[in-house]
């Protein structure tokens, strides 16, 4: 990089101040998103629900996929991205399910850190 003309560098360096930005807002989108289904997870396993809602997860992913192609995001990504999540966030309520039970101590938490799940 060092032959790369001063404007060139420092565009680059703005723009990857730029990326650094979004990626922090992504996490702590995540992470508020990761607590919202810590709640879901918690007030299923007191109503018996089941962890997982089929429906539910189809209904999402093609609302993003629509999203992102209004976005001019690849919709296949982003349904990759949103079942990676859903993956994680199913894990969760089975282990937040498991907990639940009187007796059944749950040791399991997704990531290894409580409260800290999709």
């Amino acid at each position: 990089m060092t032959d790369a003309p001063p404007d060139a560098t420092s565009r680059l360096h703005r723009l990857r101040a730029s990326i650094d930005n979004l990626d922090a807002a992504l996490v702590h989108l995540l992470a508020e998103r990761f607590r919202c289904t810590q709640e879901v997870g918690e007030l299923k396993a007191r109503a018996g629900m089941p962890p997982a809602d089929p429906a539910r997860e189809a209904y999402q992913i093609e609302r993003l996929r629509g999203l992102a192609d209004e976005s001019g995001l690849d919709p296949h990504f982003a349904e990759k991205f949103l079942n990676l999540v859903i993956d994680e966030v199913i894990r969760n309520h089975e282990a937040i399910k498991r907990s639940a039970r009187p007796g059944h101590p749950d040791t399991s938490h997704a990531g290894g850190r409580p409260g800290h799940q999709a």
